[in-house]
């Protein structure tokens, strides 16, 4: 009986540490995609409403590539294999969810020299704008460091024929589409 429990036990806790390797997957390329810089596979896996609320596929390519590389900075990630902590899924209201975080350290380039107040407003603005402490003025590189963990949502429901598509929480207007789609209610059962 009690090599029964032990084995009950061992193979519960296999269970519910397993991570879902669709969600994994999901996870990498979006990471891999945006760190190499090519979009194509995240608008692929990028849940529907964000593309269509922001003007289409095209449009939504043109964002992504104007916000790593734009008038004012160059925005380059910094891990090569971030650590992915993938949630467990969960089925609300008929639609099933799953967060992943990582850390997530990126550094702006900025295009025109920062002088010590530009470095200081845009190291605050960072702060606020990636919700973090740990924002860093590298005057240097004429660069911005923002070490943060960053939250990606993955959610399978009617919209997503049945696949995992993903919320890249930073990115400001994925944010915003998340916060309009799904309830407060969702978002507290899953923590965020």
């Amino acid at each position: 009986m009690k090599r029964f429990l032990i084995l009950f036990l061992m193979l519960a806790g296999f269970t519910s540490g397993a991570q879902n390797p669709e969600i994994l997957k999901g996870a990498s390329t979006l990471y891999d995609s945006n760190y190499n810089m090519d979009f194509e596979p995240i608008a692929e896996i990028t849940y529907p409403k964000v593309v269509e609320q922001v003007g289409g596929r095209e449009k939504f390519l043109a964002k992504l590539d104007n916000d790593y590389q734009n008038e004012k900075f160059r925005k380059r990630l910094q891990l090569t294999s971030p650590v992915f902590q993938v949630g467990p899924e969960k089925t609300i209201g008929g639609k099933s969810f799953c967060v992943v975080s990582f850390r997530n350290p990126t550094r702006y380039f900025y295009e025109d020299k920062l002088d010590t107040d530009a470095m200081a407003k845009e190291v605050a603005n960072w702060k606020n704008i990636a919700a973090t402490k740990e924002v860093y003025g590298e005057p240097n590189r004429n660069s911005i460091n923002v070490k943060r963990v960053s939250f990606i949502v993955a959610v399978k429901d009617e919209t997503t024929g049945g696949n995992w598509k993903f919320f890249n929480l930073d990115d400001l207007d994925q944010l915003a589409v998340f916060d309009n789609v799904i309830s407060a209610e969702t978002k507290k059962q899953l923590g965020l």
